[in-house]
């Protein structure tokens, strides 16, 4: 029985467990002290009825350490050891789990900046993995880390290497995976390889994007939405107006996520590096003050910096804050009011205190840029 302060020996230190952080059918994981080091570590502390499972864990691990654990956001192995029937196995000590992220924010969905930020980061994860052969097979937000938010927003790490196995030890019909992200081949029991996780992680990042929005939208809330071009495509003739979702081809083209539930087609970790949605090109900071002087060129991806406005009587008592979003050009609409541009109180806002300070700076024009061009 474990409880908190009890020591757990390890080979290279005692380890001090101050309080428990998680528990699933495993076992546990611990915050602990390395005695030795004062450094807070977490310890994935097995239940003696899951040995093999930490076994396997393990044995995945011998692999897994031939990569450089920082520059393929894996949680870095530090060592493991066997107390009173637990199996248990020392890792660097992580902030907190994307599912717990989403949760604390209401399940508000991230910016497009910043999903791109995390499946950028779970490529090269993947990427990494396969060099080595060997498929994660249980990826989920539940084991997609943030490092450290405060310092490093939206870095991240991939942890929990039970499941982990080479592609050619994975017998089809085996059941895996999150029903809720479990990829095709593994429900109608296909030949399995690495190839499931990249449909873990295309649904990961929809689910960051989308998170409970569910359904189709009415036609005139359609015309109205500021995103509405990122899910779909407007066609239209001299009497009807009418929105429909974006095809597969057409969200790939957006954003680079196929959803390709045949995995004999579907795009791999290299691949997806190489797609428009990562390539594009990230202003500087010098950058971005010349292009709020001249339209972005042709062959540029369309970034869309939103102002919202929280309207009231007086225009002082606004709150601001920005959203960028990759979006295809369309006329900036504002049904609500007459105009959200207003140039005399924009610039009298920059020189606030009280304006974040990732307000844009061209807001000095006479018009707010919007679309790389003045609205």
């Amino acid at each position: 029985h474990l409880e908190v302060n009890s020591l757990l020996p390890g080979y290279s230190a005692q380890y001090l467990v101050e309080k428990f952080i998680g528990e699933g059918s495993f076992g546990k994981v611990a915050k602990c002290r390395n005695l030795s080091t004062n450094q807070e570590v977490a310890v994935k502390i097995s239940k003696p009825t899951r040995r093999d499972a930490g076994l396997d864990e393990i044995s995945a691990l011998a692999k897994i350490t031939k990569l450089d654990a920082d520059k393929y956001g894996l949680i870095k192995f530090i060592e493991r050891f066997e107390y009173r029937h637990h199996i248990c196995i020392v890792y660097e000590l992580l902030d907190q789990s994307l599912l717990d992220f989403m949760k604390a924010r209401k399940h508000r969905p991230l910016l497009i900046h910043e999903i791109r930020s995390i499946a950028r980061q779970l490529l090269i994860s993947l990427k990494g993995l396969k060099e080595i052969n060997m498929a994660h097979c249980d990826i989920k937000p539940d084991n997609i880390m943030l490092v450290n938010h405060a310092s490093e927003p939206f870095r991240v790490k991939l942890i929990d290497f039970g499941l982990t196995k080479k592609p050619e030890d994975i017998e089809p019909g085996t059941t895996m995976q999150n029903i809720q992200y479990r990829a095709p081949e593994v429900i109608l029991g296909l030949p399995l390889d690495e190839r499931v996780d990249m449909w873990t992680v295309g649904y990961v990042l929809a689910w960051l994007a989308l998170t409970m929005r569910q359904g189709m939208p009415d036609q005139e809330l359609l015309d109205q939405a500021w995103f509405t071009d990122i899910f779909f495509t407007v066609t239209e003739d001299e009497s009807t107006r009418v929105w429909r979702l974006n095809t597969p081809e057409e969200q790939f083209k957006l954003t680079g996520y196929d959803g390709q539930v045949n995995p004999n087609k579907r795009i791999t970790p290299e691949e997806a590096l190489k797609h428009s949605f990562f390539t594009m090109e990230q202003p500087s900071a010098d950058s971005e003050k010349s292009n709020s002087q001249e339209s972005a060129s042709p062959e540029q991806p369309n970034v869309m910096t939103v102002i919202y406005f929280t309207l009231n009587n007086s225009a002082t008592d606004c709150q601001v804050y920005t959203v960028e979003t990759t979006i295809p050009k369309r006329g900036f609409k504002n049904r609500g009011s007459s105009s959200v541009c207003w140039s005399t109180w924009l610039a009298d806002r920059t020189k606030s205190a009280s304006v974040p300070p990732t307000f844009p700076l061209n807001v000095h024009k006479p018009k707010l840029m919007l679309d790389n061009r003045d609205a």
